[in-house]
This record gives structure tokens, C-alpha cells and sequence, in this order.
């Protein structure tokens, strides 16, 4: 029996209209620029809604080549739900206005058999924004391909869970046929999410908080774990995919391949200017085969 997963937060986060929402998409890829290329294998990309990161986005999935790919892994942080592990969906399908995309019930089977993981139930999915926010992407990207989808909702796990899921995870990168599209924002600075750590070397408060991400994705581009973690710990930034990027960054360690992360785009919400203000940070990066061809230049 099918189990749809409804796009739950399509008419609020994001329009429910799939004409409306195939030009916003294909405006926003079209305006990155961006050359697709085989040899990127993942994303790391925001998951606000699209009046604010759309754009971010799109610097994101504008670079994945959909040719050879015939499976997408979804690595997103738990906002509402509270786990020590990583969750498995018991959907069959992920809707999107403009097209559905099945789960890899296989791969499912498999990552459950390791009795790691537990399952979410439907309305744990639904009410869970930091995968769905990928979604329309993806759907738009993979048109007229076969694609599946083995969405992850990761907990807040232990640096020891991180690392054991990131080992488990591994086998799955040196695939190349598997791609994986790791959700998080960066910094959510102000009184409203308690966090207003300010440098005033760096001058105005936006200034600030963009030196804060800027030190964290260079730690992140490293591909260390252990740095990342001594990172959160020190500063605190309030990455809220913390989580699902730990656990990539010890895929890409376990893993046989050796795929090198690049941020490729940076974005804030609003610019902050006193302590009463507040922003959501965005970042787009893509993870490609080192050494493979055509590296992009870095933009801004």
C-alpha cells in the first residue's frame, strides 16, 4: 500500500502552485549560472522558506548533473522531534507540487536491518520542514529521470553517534549512482533564538556573524569532524544542521572516494545592525570528486 508523504508546507513555505513554482525554481537556477557536473556528489544547502534561501539554493542544486544518479539520500536536522538516533520515513512516496518522488524502500530495509535506526512516524515527517525544504529542488533537477529518495531525519546525536552513522553511511558514498543533499542554515542570531554573540572588531553585527559562518564552513571545507565539533563547542554558532553536516563530514572520512566540500554561495536573511535585530544565515555548498576537473572559482 502506498504511504504518501504530503508536501505539508507547500502553500505556506513555499507556493503550492507547480507553475508558479517551476518558474521560481527555473529563475533561480537560471540566475546561478552554475555548469552541472558529474563529479559533484552532494549538496549541503538551506532549508528556510523560499522567499528567504530559494535563491541560496539554488547555488546548490544547480551544480548536480542528474544523469547518472538514481538515488538520493536526505541527511536533515529534527526541529520538533526529539531522538538520540536517526529516524527512517515510513512513507513510500515524497510528494512535491511538481512531482513525486519514491522512496528507496530497498535501502530503507537495509539501513533498518542495522538496528541503528529508528522509524518516524507520518506525522513526525509531515510536521518536518529541514528535508521537504530539498524536495521541490530535487524534483525539479531529476525531471525525466528515475530517481529515488532515502530521507534520514537525524536526532541529536552524541559525537559517538555522529561518527557511528557516519561510518555506517559510508559504503553508500563510493557509489557513485547515490547522491546526498545535507539540509542546514547557519547562524540564527538575535534574542529570539538566544544567541547574540558579537565580535565588534569585525565592525557591524552582519559583518560579525558572517566572519562567525565564514570560520565554520572553512572548517567544514576541511572535511574534519573533530575540528568542526571544537568549532560548535567554542563559538556555539547556531548551525542547526550541525548534525547531519557531522555526520557527512565522517562519511567523507570513511569513505573510499575522496570527495573535497566547496561553499559556493553565502546569504543572510537581513542585515543586523543593532542587538534588537535579527537574521537566519544560508550557505550553499557542493562536495565534488577531489581532483576532478573544473573546479568553480568561488563566488560570492
Amino acid at each position: 500500500m502506498e504511504r504518501a508523504r504530503r508536501a505539508s508546507h507547500a502553500g505556506s513555505w513555499y507556493t503550492n502552485d507547480a507553475r508558479k513554482l517551476e518558474e521560481e525554481l527555473n529563475g533561480w537556477l537560471g540566475a546561478a549560472g552554475l555548469t552541472k557536473s558529474p563529479d559533484v556528489r552532494a549538496v549541503i544547502a538551506p532549508h528556510a522558506g523560499y522567499s528567504y534561501s530559494g535563491r541560496c539554493a539554488a547555488y546548490a542544486f544547480g551544480n548536480i548533473d542528474p544523469t547518472n544518479i538514481s538515488r538520493v539520500f536526505l541527511l536533515g536536522p529534527s526541529h520538533h522531534y526529539y531522538t538520540p538516533k536517526c529516524a527512517l520515513t515510513r512513507a513510500s512516496v515524497y510528494c512535491t507540487p511538481i512531482g513525486d518522488l519514491p522512496v528507496d524502500q530497498e535501502v530503507i530495509e537495509e539501513l533498518s536491518a542495522t538496528g541503528k535506526f529508528e522509524f518516524m512516524d507520518l506525522n513526525v515527517d509531515e510536521a518536518e520542514h529541514s528535508m521537504e525544504m530539498h524536495l521541490p529542488y530535487l524534483a525539479k533537477v531529476f525531471q525525466g529521470h528515475n530517481v529515488k529518495v532515502v530521507p534520514i531525519l537525524v536526532g541529536a546525536l552524541s559525537s559517538q553517534n555522529e561518527a557511528l552513522y557516519g561510518q555506517l553511511l559510508s559504503k553508500y558514498v563510493d557509489d557513485p549512482k547515490n547522491f546526498f543533499s545535507v539540509s542546514s542554515d547557519f547562524c540564527h542570531w538575535g534574542s529570539r533564538f538566544s544567541y547574540t554573540y558579537y565580535e565588534k572588531k569585525h565592525g557591524a553585527i552582519h559583518k560579525s556573524i558572517e566572519a562567525l559562518d565564514r570560520m565554520g564552513m572553512e572548517i567544514i571545507e576541511t572535511g574534519d569532524p573533530v575540528a568542526f565539533k571544537e568549532y560548535l563547542q567554542e563559538y556555539e554558532n547556531t548551525i542547526c544542521g550541525r548534525h547531519p553536516i557531522s555526520v557527512f563530514l565522517h562519511m567523507l572520512k570513511h569513505c573510499s572516494t575522496k570527495i573535497k566540500i566547496g561553499f559556493v554561495r553565502y546569504e543572510q536573511s537581513s542585515q543586523c545592525k543593532n542587538m534588537r535585530d535579527s537574521s537566519v544565515s544560508y550557505a550553499s555548498a557542493a562536495a565534488k570528486v577531489a581532483g576532478a576537473s573544473g573546479e568553480e572559482d568561488k563566488q560570492d
